[in-house]
């Protein structure tokens, strides 16, 4: 009997019904944010659960040794929340006719709007044929939950082709990331940078160390309990600050710091050796990824050498070719960041929604690839220093 017809889907109430070792050993691209480790965490701390919204539904294939032999991360929804591939357009769109949006299937990392793999697939399986096989009980299980629709979100770019293929809409969108060109300082970078540009971002760095600000960045492996309370303190001020309550959890980070240390970082600012802001990054072999920030007290350009200036100084210490500061955020163009396309995929049931919401996102894409193209004039580098790329928008290679 072949792999393809001895393999048989499986659906997961929690990340922890499969084992670490197995799920970890699926090809993943390196991604931190798909270790075992960090979706465990998200679940067993209450950040991303059934009482939050995020019932998850991951599923695996097979075969009938009971190895697994591709998987997806899955949840199944009640809201739009902690995604940043905005639909709630579409959801009112729904509410509008009559009908319900929620609840809805989707394929990602909770509250981590970073591209990686969403079709996890062991050595020597045929990657579109899991992914046709994943599809299709995604597809079987959101008409078992009720849910309207499938979203994959933040999957590879390049892979975007073959989910179009599975009969997934594409919607695009963009984000600021910095690249290293082999910078050995970070003057080294400014110098790309034209003469009035270049002054405002010293200025900005020179505000802050006027204000007696120092930085230290500090390793997973040398966070204390302590500090990583003042740090989850200065991080839930930025929500509560908004009314909101955080995402994510202390015992998140706590666990996060216990089972993953050598991918997360702190990027700390200190003023009389107390902290007063950070940012809380985590990194692979390439690519440091700013992903949380907060602060104690406000100082001008803070935010900026914080979840900036900071990343791009460790990234060019350690030889990182990538930092990506989140999501959103047009005034990294300024700073150098380089607007970068993005992608996500989606299925709606409702075959009258989904001839809409295509028509929408055809639109939409043109908007985008306008936009992108248009960005990068607003980069700070001099002509005779800029990237030479055949895709605007797009990293090279």
């Amino acid at each position: 009997m072949s792999v393809a017809e001895s393999a048989t889907p499986r659906i997961l109430d929690s990340i922890g019904d499969v084992a670490g070792t197995a799920w970890d050993a699926l090809g993943r691209g390196g991604s931190p944010f798909l270790r075992h480790e960090f979706l465990t965490a998200l679940e067993s701390s209450g950040s991303a659960c059934e009482a939050t919204g995020w019932i998850p539904r991951h599923l695996l294939l097979e075969d009938d040794r009971g190895r697994i032999l591709a998987a997806m991360p899955l949840y199944l929804k009640d809201h739009s929340w902690g995604e940043v591939v905005f639909d709630h357009a579409w959801a009112h769109a729904y509410e509008r006719s009559g009908r319900a949006y929620y609840p809805k299937l989707v394929s990602c990392v909770p509250f981590t709007p970073i591209s990686g793999p969403r079709i996890l697939v062991a050595e020597g399986v045929d990657r579109h044929w899991a992914g046709a096989r994943l599809m299709e009980t995604a597809r079987i299980t959101a008409v078992t939950d009720e849910a309207s629709s499938l979203h994959i979100l933040f999957p590879p770019p390049d892979t975007i082709t073959e989910l179009e293929a599975l009969g997934l809409l594409q919607r695009k969108d963009c984000q600021y990331h910095w690249r290293n060109d082999g910078y050995t300082s970070f003057d080294d970078f400014l110098a790309r940078f034209r003469s009035d540009r270049r002054k405002k971002v010293r200025r900005e760095r020179r505000r802050v160390q006027e204000a007696g600000i120092r930085f230290r960045t500090v390793a997973g492996s040398e966070v204390t309990p302590p500090l990583l309370d003042q740090v989850y303190l200065m991080h839930a001020a930025t929500f509560l600050e908004r009314g909101q309550s955080p995402y994510l959890t202390r015992r998140f980070f706590a666990q996060l710091h216990e089972h993953l240390p050598e991918s997360l970082l702190l990027i700390l600012a200190l003023q009389d050796e107390v902290p007063v802001a950070c940012a809380i990054c985590l990194r692979d072999d390439a690519t440091l990824y700013g992903r949380y920030w907060g602060c104690r007290e406000r100082y001008h350009s803070l935010h900026f050498e914080t979840c900036l200036y900071q990343g791009i100084d460790y990234c060019i210490e350690h030889g990182l070719a990538r930092f990506e500061p989140g999501a959103q955020g047009e005034h990294k163009l300024r700073r150098g960041f380089e607007p970068t396309a993005t992608c996500s995929a989606h299925w709606l049931r409702d075959p009258v929604f989904a001839a809409a919401i295509d028509n929408h996102l055809t639109l939409e894409r043109q908007w985008l690839d306008t936009y992108l193209r248009q960005s990068r004039e607003q980069l700070p580098f001099r002509r005779d220093a800029e990237h030479q790329s055949d895709n605007p928008g797009e990293h090279p290679g």
